[in-house]
């Protein structure tokens, strides 16, 4: 147990704060696999070092599964943002365009402007009527 301790202290010292976590869940399930197996074969050394691997793939397992989900939450929060900036961009304008209809002091008037058949970027597009809003 002494050793099994020294080893991962030793491992967070080398690591760093970078992938500690990383290294610290590969050694303890790679010591955990291998104490295991070395109990149950009564200290066959092959017993032992497959224990050991299964403990480190043991290990790399719940890495990926944590990296998946860190990668999911990640994209979620990402489109949530995007999402959210959307919706505001959509109410600022809803908002301004309130103001303008709101503003009941300024006179205007409205011009119908016919557009012919054109095209614009390889699209060939209908003739249309825009209507421009000529305040006075």
């Amino acid at each position: 147990m002494r050793n099994l301790l020294f080893f991962l202290t030793l491992c967070t010292l080398i690591s760093g704060c970078a992938n500690t976590t990383r290294l610290l869940t590969d050694a303890a399930t790679t010591s955990a696999g291998g104490l295991v197996a070395h109990k149950l074969s009564k200290g066959d050394p092959l017993v032992t070092t497959a224990g050991a691997g299964a403990g480190l793939l043991l290990g790399e397992g719940i890495h990926i599964a944590n990296t998946k989900a860190e990668t999911q939450a990640y994209s979620k929060g990402f489109d949530k943002g995007r999402s959210d900036a959307v919706k505001q961009q959509y109410w600022i304008m809803v908002n301004q365009q309130k103001r303008v209809e709101d503003d009941s002091s300024s006179e205007f008037s409205l011009f119908d402007l016919p557009l012919p058949e054109h095209q614009s970027g390889g699209a060939i597009l209908n003739p249309t009527t825009r209507t421009l809003r000529i305040e006075n």
